[in-house]
């Protein structure tokens, strides 16, 4: 009697090991992605712990009065000539608003990736001692922070001292461990406190000298409006005279 029962096929060693890959490559994927999820955490906390708050602080000595070095910071309007951003774009457009100088005074910009977008506005003023400025960034990053210009007599010289302060996100924490901050930052401080240096101290020395050279120019204009041999006289005296051919 004929068997009419179904049967299995029979499965070659070779299916056999085919259909057992799949189980081993969803094991091996599974490590993987564990594994990354490991590396992940272990970022994560590495970036959480990095300080969460920054401050970046740079100083040099001016040859100048405090009250001198203070106004260079005290007044927006001249920090184009000092300023280490001030050059980065030249085609970046700042406006003005407020007072022409201390507390309320306004300064905004906006320019390239260097330069961003944002706003700066004096918060505090202590005349030739300190002035505190709210720094607002927009582009590429909103951020907001505090920057600091404090003035202390040296002798006939004062130590200006530029301080940048304020919390640090959880990208600016992640941006650390590939950048130092206090290098980067510290460098166009640096630049900037160079700068400013060398204006001031031109300043001061141009002021030194205008009082005697106004004195010298007078006095030479004078000389030369009652000499009557002064070279404009001179001239006119000899186009009067006749030439050699002439009288001969």
């Amino acid at each position: 009697m004929a068997d009419n029962s179904t049967r299995s096929p029979a499965i070659t060693p070779t299916e056999a090991s085919a259909g057992s890959a799949p189980p081993r490559r969803r094991h091996t994927l599974r490590n993987f992605f564990l594994g990354l999820l490991a590396v992940v955490i272990i970022l994560v906390i590495v970036v959480a712990l990095q300080p969460s708050e920054f401050r970046v602080t740079r100083s040099t000595v001016i040859a100048v009065p405090p009250a001198e070095a203070f106004a260079q910071v005290n007044s927006f309007h001249k920090w184009e000539a000092w300023s280490p951003w001030a050059k980065l774009d030249p085609q970046s457009t700042a406006e003005f608003d407020g007072p022409p100088s201390g507390k309320g005074a306004i300064f905004m910009w906006a320019g390239n990736d260097q330069v961003g977008e944002g706003r700066m506005t004096i918060t505090e003023c202590q005349p030739y001692e300190l002035i505190r400025i709210h720094l607002e960034f927009f582009k590429p990053m909103a951020d907001t922070s505090t920057t600091e210009f404090t003035f202390t007599p040296e002798g006939d010289e004062t130590k200006v001292t530029w301080s940048m302060f304020g919390k640090s996100n959880f990208i600016q924490k992640a941006v650390c461990l590939v950048m130092n901050m206090d290098q980067m930052l510290g460098g166009y401080f640096e630049k900037g406190l160079t700068q400013m240096k060398l204006v001031a101290e031109n300043e001061s020395v141009v002021k030194s000298l205008t009082p005697a050279e106004s004195r010298d120019s007078a006095a030479s204009e004078a000389s030369d409006s009652t000499d009557p041999f002064s070279a404009p006289t001179r001239k006119s005296a000899e186009a009067d005279k006749p030439s050699s051919g002439a009288a001969d």
